[in-house]
């Protein structure tokens, strides 16, 4: 199978391979993505893992091991996921805009996942759709203008980090430059799992005081 125009556009303009493996992907976990497995395992056969638009997206390679994180790790059920339980199941979640804010393959779907408020919304139906919006429109799409503009003020944004919010956006949090910092990526995502626990049965208009235990470095 080869790649359509758009994949095949969002592969020349992004980064390094972050793996020079096979891309290798459990069963267990293809079987999450539904028929967009293949498509995954195709783009992945091309650049397996890459960032593009300066870090601001960033794809995880499969089957590598080593230092940087790969989708097997990513979608570990004792890992972060457990965090949000039923609610991520049936998902293979593959890359992630500059804030963490996740995509997912479903059954044919490509959805997005945002790990502050827990909440999945309807992106595109496959992968080269899915390409298609994100080159359309990258700035909001991954966040890149913030990802710039932070990156000029603090220098490049290290593998495997994001930037994180100072105050949550979900309680009113700027998506200004002053209010991010750089977290590592699964320690970011475990920190907003927390606040969504504390806040998802809230309804709208609490006054809410946050527990902060384990803050993301």
């Amino acid at each position: 199978m080869s790649m359509e125009t758009n994949l095949k556009k969002l592969v020349s303009i992004s980064s390094e391979a972050l793996c020079d493996d096979s891309p290798q992907i459990l069963d267990r976990l293809l079987s999450q993505a539904g028929v967009l497995g293949e498509q995954l395992i195709d783009l992945l056969r091309n650049k397996n893992g890459f960032y593009a638009f300066e870090s601001a997206l960033h794809v995880l390679p499969a089957g590598c091991k080593g230092s940087c994180m790969n989708i097997e790790e990513w979608n570990n059920d004792s890992s972060w996921r457990k965090e949000y339980g039923d609610l991520v199941q049936g998902y293979l979640f593959f890359a992630e805009d500059v804030f963490g804010v996740q995509f997912a393959l479903c059954n044919l779907a490509v959805r997005k996942f945002d790990p502050e408020i827990g909440e999945f919304e309807d992106f595109a139906p496959d992968l080269e759709k899915w390409a298609a919006k994100i080159l359309e429109d990258y700035n909001y799409e991954t966040g890149f203008p913030l990802a710039h503009d932070w990156q000029l003020q603090n220098g490049p944004l290290s593998p495997g980090k994001r930037l994180l919010p100072k105050i949550p956006f979900v309680l009113g949090g700027a998506y200004e430059v002053e209010n991010l910092y750089a977290a590592d990526a699964l320690e970011g995502t475990m920190f907003r799992a927390d606040i969504w626990r504390q806040i998802s049965d809230l309804p709208d208009g609490s006054q809410i005081k946050l527990k902060v235990i384990n803050r993301p470095t």
